[in-house]
């Protein structure tokens, strides 16, 4: 019985100094997003995916898409309105001739032009919304 306890001591010793010599391998981190130093080939893949899972949606994007020719010809003829309309107020204000004080109606805009003590109030008025802005050209 001896010589069989022994043998087995033997054995599970060996197999026991096998076990300890194990070996391993080293542990690599390597980034997914390429902003990170991940692969670029990935930032499509990770584009599409935030995409598809994002539950807030801009409310005007469709809105851009469905504008109407008509309605961006009004806007860019009110723009290039007051843009004119605005360069002759500096022009003339820097000029020999003077701004002239009154009230202009322009497009959906209402403009009041008065004399202050400092400079030269230009007041607009959008009739719509009736939203108000004063510019104040001051003299020299």
């Amino acid at each position: 019985m001896k010589k069989l306890f022994y043998t087995f001591l033997f054995f599970v010793l060996a197999y026991a100094a096998n076990v300890t010599t194990a070996s391993a391998q080293d542990l690599v981190y390597t980034p997914k997003n390429p902003a990170f130093g991940g692969d670029t080939f990935n930032y499509q893949w990770l584009q599409n995916s935030a995409q598809s899972q994002d539950k807030l949606k801009d409310p005007t994007a469709n809105s851009l898409l469905e504008r109407n020719a008509l309605q961006d010809f009004k806007e860019s003829l009110n723009r290039q309105i007051l843009s004119q309309l605005s360069r002759q107020f500096v022009v003339s204000q820097f000029g020999e001739d003077g701004l002239k004080p009154g009230s202009y109606s322009i497009g959906d805009y209402q403009i009041e032009v008065t004399e202050g003590g400092s400079g030269i109030n230009i007041q607009i008025t959008d009739v719509n919304t009736g939203d108000r802005t004063t510019v104040t050209v001051p003299y020299y």
